[in-house]
């Protein structure tokens, strides 16, 4: 009834990741495996990120990370992080892959900024704060963040041609870059 696109070559599907309100990302062993643009948005509630959230965590085998983020209708310079499941062996390259991802889609779409709200206290301030991500409007039992850019991108990452090559002999460079 509803399809979704699925986006492997980021250079000839620009306009589908330009013009998707909701997508999922998907990194396999820091290498981008598609982005599957939604025709709806999967929200997930509080109880569900940590219970299933660790459920699929445990269960899930593999380096595997999937990241769900949706563009508001009311506020359409915005990108929201609605979700992110990752497996079992999952690194830290392959979760910061999917990131550096959405910050290229926001890059594409001319979004302002990008939201979320952390669940897990697994993901401390320190991380999001070294990723530029900052505390927003805080409230009881939500851990809110933004990162802004309001037209001034960061420097494109070097990860990303790692996420986007063919090849597999480059994955120690996904490792290195996460150094800085």
């Amino acid at each position: 009834m509803f399809s979704s696109t699925v986006v492997t070559d980021w250079s000839q599907q620009a306009d589908a990741l330009r013009s998707g309100t909701y997508g999922v990302i998907e990194v396999r062993d820091e290498r981008l495996v598609g982005i599957r643009i939604r025709p709806f948005a999967r929200r997930a509630s509080r109880i569900e990120a940590c219970l299933w959230g660790r459920l699929a965590h445990r269960l899930r085998e593999g380096n595997h990370c999937w990241l769900y983020y949706r563009q508001p209708r009311r506020c359409r310079g915005f990108l929201v992080l609605d979700y992110v499941i990752s497996a079992r062996h999952t690194t830290l390259a392959t979760a910061r892959g999917a990131l550096v991802l959405l910050e290229e889609i926001a890059r594409l779409k001319g979004s302002d900024a990008l939201l979320c709200d952390v669940a897990t206290a697994r993901i401390s301030q320190r991380l999001l704060s070294r990723w530029g991500w900052v505390p927003h409007a805080s409230r009881r039992w939500h851990r809110n963040y933004i990162k802004r850019f309001y037209g001034r991108y960061p420097d494109r990452d070097p990860l990303i041609d790692v996420l986007l090559a063919s090849d597999r002999s480059r994955s120690c460079a996904a490792q290195l870059a996460l150094c800085r």
